[in-house]
């Protein structure tokens, strides 16, 4: 019977999160670092981190999805955190299916899977025109102002374009009775 590398990868990264905590608890000037009030995000961040290297290490490419939805938003706290800036999640938000498609960027690059890729790339495509619409409308952003329409021209473009693409034709037509 052979291991399956992605349940022994992920149970790595729960020991080491386990131990993390526990380490925590046990230690106060760890606690007092970890806990601090400009470090906190740092967790969530290094656990975002753990994942791309437990996608690494164990060849488990799905992993990068996880990996880049927690460090993006690891790395978002941080940046509010840091400058007091919580109201930015009226368009931060926006974000996150960003964060996803990288995730399915990395995945379809390391697992050669085209569709994860197209995918990913559509998914960031939607993301920096939802970042642009609502950054634009809740921010003090101006260059988002202009992101957002000029990406609407873009994507009238690329669906002007498919819609003169020439269809394959069905290998297995569905022949109905």
């Amino acid at each position: 019977m052979k291991p399956r590398r992605g349940n022994i990868s992920l149970a790595f990264l729960l020991i080491i999160v386990g131990a993390w905590y526990l380490a925590i608890e046990i230690f106060p000037g760890l606690k007092a670092l970890a806990y601090g009030s400009g470090t906190w995000p740092l967790q969530i961040v290094g656990l975002g981190i753990l994942f791309a290297v437990a996608a690494i290490l164990s060849w488990t490419p799905a992993f990068f999805i996880p990996a880049s939805i927690i460090t993006g938003i690891g790395g978002l706290l941080f940046w509010q955190n840091s400058t007091g800036n919580w109201a930015s999640w009226s368009y931060m938000w926006a974000l996150i299916p960003g964060f996803v498609a990288f995730g399915l960027l990395l995945f379809g690059l390391f697992a050669r899977r085209r569709g994860a890729y197209l995918a990913g790339l559509w998914n960031l495509f939607s993301s920096v025109i939802l970042f642009g619409i609502f950054a634009s409308a809740f921010g003090k952003f101006e260059f988002a102002s202009k992101l957002w329409p000029a990406g609407l021209i873009l994507l009238g473009l690329i669906v002007l374009l498919m819609g003169f693409r020439r269809k394959k034709k069905n290998p297995d037509p569905v022949v109905e009775n």
